[in-house]
């Protein structure tokens, strides 16, 4: 059991919240016929010999149960049982069969998803029926994009604000909003270059884009340390390492205004995936930090 109950609960609550019916448009002992031999699991109610019945009276006939009954029968378990139980349920949910809605069956994998990775997990496409996905739930590790545990630290003292607001945004928009987190990757890098030029009195055009920006701020941090040798080299070196960073964030940036998910986009297109938004992140903070360190080493 890797998926907490407290994600369960989450999803439990927001499917009630979204007063999305878990059976679609099957009647319930259909639907949870497909995920479970009715016939063989026991019947609440003596009048019946098996659930098959005791839910079609109680849910079809009656209807006297309430709506999120089955999240919280034993005889399924879903609230603490099997993590494969569990994800199937859900996938269920959204079949094509079940779900004819295909906004509706996107937008309840969205909201599972946020849910899910936390606990490493999703809900993803394994094939399609007749042209709609049909999902699986698979796991996908948890792990943190890298740099930006080191940018909350190092950059705390920036502009605590608004810098905290950039990162954490990043931090819950690389899976969820790939293009999000890589236009906030190259705020960042804005913000902590500014920030460090007007704290050092250098002037700078307010059209500046990243890689101007860093030019100044390096030139401004003179970026190695005056007692190894062959500075001059060594301080082009790391110049270069910090363009090439600033590159790919302002690259990236731009990737994303052409294949992103805004207005014009031709049907089918698609937008950068979380893996792009990790190496923006990636790379803007380690930038970022970068500066930032040096600039308060060497406070002007």
């Amino acid at each position: 059991m890797k998926i907490t109950e407290l994600t369960r609960r989450d999803i439990i609550d927001s499917i009630a919240s979204e007063t999305a019916s878990w059976s679609g448009r099957l009647e319930e002992p259909e639907f949870l016929g497909r995920l479970f031999d009715l016939q063989n699991l026991p019947s609440t109610d003596s009048r019946f010999p098996d659930a098959a019945g005791d839910i079609w009276q109680h849910r079809v006939n009656n209807y006297d149960w309430d709506a999120d009954w089955v999240f919280h029968d034993n005889r399924f378990n879903l609230a603490h049982g099997d993590d494969d139980a569990f994800l199937r349920f859900l996938c269920e949910m959204l079949h094509p069969v079940v779900r004819p809605d295909a906004t509706e069956a996107e937008r309840l994998r969205q909201m599972f998803n946020q849910f899910l990775r936390e606990d490493g997990f999703e809900l993803a496409e394994r094939t399609r029926i007749s042209g709609r996905p049909v999902y699986v739930g698979r796991f996908i590790g948890i792990g943190q994009t890298p740099g930006l545990a080191a940018a909350r630290e190092t950059l705390a003292g920036t502009d605590p604000g608004y810098v905290s607001q950039q990162i954490t945004r990043m931090e819950s928009a690389v899976s969820n909003d790939p293009g999000l987190a890589i236009g906030t990757a190259k705020e960042l890098v804005e913000t902590c270059c500014k920030t460090i030029l007007i704290a050092r009195a250098v002037e700078f055009s307010k059209s500046a884009d990243i890689p101007e920006l860093v030019k100044l701020t390096a030139k401004e941090l003179d970026l190695t340390p005056a007692d190894i040798p062959e500075q001059a080299k060594a301080s082009e070196t790391i110049k270069r390492l910090l363009s090439n960073l600033a590159s790919i964030t302002q690259g990236v940036a731009e990737l994303r205004n052409h294949y992103g998910t805004g207005h014009g986009k031709a049907a089918g297109a698609k937008g950068l995936q979380p893996r792009h938004a990790k190496l923006a992140v990636g790379a803007a903070s380690t930038l970022a930090v970068f500066l930032a360190e040096t600039h308060n080493e060497r406070a002007p």
